[in-house]
This record gives structure tokens, sequence and C-alpha cells, in this order.
């Protein structure tokens, strides 16, 4: 009896070494399998940037952040163009040289030029933002008409030389006209293709919003920046939102004064710019930065669901607004696309804000007209 208990015990420990040693096959197969295909992956194809102005301070701040991947994705390779004038030559071979020390991954290729047409070569995206600001004792047509010239060259320049897909993104002031300029100039471009920044007004809306109630800015979503970005841009809580416990509540409920939501929250995201030019001494750049990638990888990767961004683009006609003036609207995007957000309630209070923003837009037009001719 023993003898059989003995036998039984060996033929078990036999087939528990057999199925053991499949297993371990089984394993090593698929780990090889996945090393192989790991092998044929491809790469994804790098997307060109294009920064203009790239040895400023905006754009100083904004490339490393392209380059890390904060604007396309921690996946997406990018060839970085950036373009500059002669003056600031050796200062953006600099910012050449810290890139290539910083030796970041998704980095495939840098051209650093100051020649606008080697600069605009091929690129998918066109970031904007060198332009002529305003000096002290200069009027508004003087800044326009050096900002027209500028526009007027480096849209040319695009619309030769640009990806045919290539999207447009006007950084510089007065940026919704000289989107308007390069949307002229550019005339093979797409309309939907050239948009300009308000996502830093969007952005503060959030900040002061998140500081007032104290929660954390990704709690707060549907802020809207109506119009130009300039001191007239309406910033609108009508339609915010914050999550809290679980649960989702309009803005103007939770904060409970209409008086601060009506006047000094308005004033303080439209003169924003200005405050931290009086603190720091200088214009703001990370947050600009920051906005402008924040802008790109929302209109190329989409927005999340049930929620809307800020984007200056060329106007339908939506909510009463001149068609032909780059305007901004709340907008979703999808695969590439930007759509303007339909069907929002307008009160008495907004629509005069938002017409006379638009009025600023039509009268800047005109300006730029002016400076054409």
């Amino acid at each position: 009896m023993a003898m059989e208990m003995l036998a039984w015990d060996t033929q078990d420990y036999t087939f528990l070494k057999k199925i053991l040693l499949v297993l371990l096959c089984v394993i090593l197969f698929w780990k090889i399998v996945r090393y192989m295909f790991g092998l044929l992956k491809e790469e994804k194809e790098p997307i060109t940037v294009l920064v203009t102005g790239a040895a400023g301070q905006i754009g100083y701040a904004l490339v490393p952040m392209i380059a890390r991947g904060a604007m396309l994705g921690p996946d997406q390779p990018v060839i970085l163009h950036m373009l500059d004038i002669e003056p600031a030559a050796e200062a953006l071979k600099g910012v050449k040289m810290e890139l290539v020390d910083a030796a970041f991954p998704l980095l495939k290729g840098v051209v650093a030029t100051t020649d606008v047409v080697e600069a605009c070569k091929n690129v998918n995206i066109a970031v904007m933002v060198g332009g002529f600001p305003r000096k002290e004792g200069m009027e508004r047509k003087d800044v326009m008409s050096k900002n027209v010239s500028i526009y007027k060259a480096q849209a040319s320049a695009l619309e030769q030389n640009a990806a045919a897909d290539c999207k447009v993104l006007v950084v510089a002031n007065p940026a919704n006209t000289n989107a308007l300029i390069l949307k002229e100039f550019a005339p093979s471009i797409p309309e939907k293709n050239i948009t300009c920044l308000t996502r830093l007004d969007h952005n503060r809306a959030l900040g002061q919003i998140s500081e007032r109630l104290n929660v954390h800015v990704s709690d707060v979503k549907n802020v809207i920046i109506w119009g130009n970005h300039s001191s007239t841009q309406y910033p609108d809580v009508n339609h915010a939102t914050v999550t809290a416990n679980g649960a989702q509540k309009p803005v103007r409920e939770l904060v409970a004064d209409d008086n601060w939501l009506n006047s000094e929250f308005i004033t303080t995201v439209q003169q924003r710019g200005a405050a931290i030019i009086k603190a720091r001494k200088l214009s703001s750049a990370l947050s600009a930065a920051s906005a402008a990638c924040d802008h790109i990888r929302d209109w190329v990767l989409g927005t999340p669901k049930e929620s809307w961004v800020s984007m200056g683009v060329y106007s339908d006609g939506s909510y009463g607004v001149q068609p032909g003036l780059i305007y901004s609207f709340p907008v979703t995007c999808e695969k590439g696309d930007w759509t303007i957000v339909q069907g929002l309630k307008i009160d008495e209070f907004s629509r005069d804000k938002m017409d006379k923003t638009a009025q600023e837009l039509v009268e800047e037009k005109e300006l730029a007209k002016s400076c054409l001719n």
C-alpha cells in the first residue's frame, strides 16, 4: 500500500513539474512576443513646430515646454523651428544651445534662424509670439502699422512654405487683429486653422475663481472669455461650475456675490497683465507660454468631455458677433477641429459687454486696413 502511494506521489510530482514547465514556456513566449512587438512598433512621426520671437521672454519659456511634451503629449516627437530678428541672432543661438544641453528625448531637431522662409519650411504648427510691442509715446496706429508689416511678411512665408494642414496660433498683441492680418495674407490656410490666444485670460479667470472659493483650479470649468484679448474682453462665469463633494454647482451660487463677479472679478482678469508688469517689471511670460501649450494641446488632442475652453477664432456670426472678426468664443475641440459652443443664454449685462469688445475689434480691423492702404 505504501509503495502504491509513493508511486502516485511521484506521478503527481512529475505532472506538476510538466505543468510548471509549460507555464514557464508560455510566459517566456509571451515576453518574447511583447518584446518583438515593441521592436516593430513605430515611433510617431515628428511634428514640426514653429515659434517666432523665440529668443524673447515668452519664447524662452515656451520652447522647453514644447520639447518636454507639454504641448503635444508625452509620446509625440517634435522638431522645433525658432525664428527671431537679426539683432537677437546670438540670443537665439544661446537658446538652441540650451535645448541641446537639456537632452529632451522628444526633441528630434532644432532650427534656429532669422530667415522667415527657412523657419516656415514644412511647419505643422506655428506659434506666432514675435511682434512689435507698444512703446511709450506710440499711438495705436503706429503699433498697428509695425505689426501689419511683420504679419504680412510672415503670413506670406507660411502660405508658401508651411505644411498644407498647418495650424496657427497668434500670441503677439494685438493678437486678434494680428491673426486677422495673417489670415488675409495666407488665403490658402483654412480660416479654421488660424486662431489667437485668449486661453491666458481663460486660465486667469479660472485662477481667480479657485482662489476666491479656495478650491483646486481643476475643479473649476467652463468660464468664458468673450471678444478681444485686451482690456475690453469679457470674462463670463454665468455658465461656469465648480465640482465640490462630487457634485457640480454654479459658480455664481457658490461665490454668492454678484457685485464682486460683475465688477472686481472682471477688471482683475482684464488688467492682470498690467498688474504682472507692475509687480515683476516685465510682462507675463511663464503663464503665456503655458497657456499657448494648453491652447494647442486641446485643439490637437481634444477638450475634456462636457468642458469647453476659450479661443480667438474666426466669427461665423454666432451670438450676434459680426462675421469676419477674430473673436474669442467658448469652443470644444475634437480630432483637430474646434466648434463654437451654441445655445448659451446671454443676459443683458453680458450682451452689452460682448458688443463693446466686438466694437473694439471692428475699430482695430479698420485701423489695420488703413495701415495696409
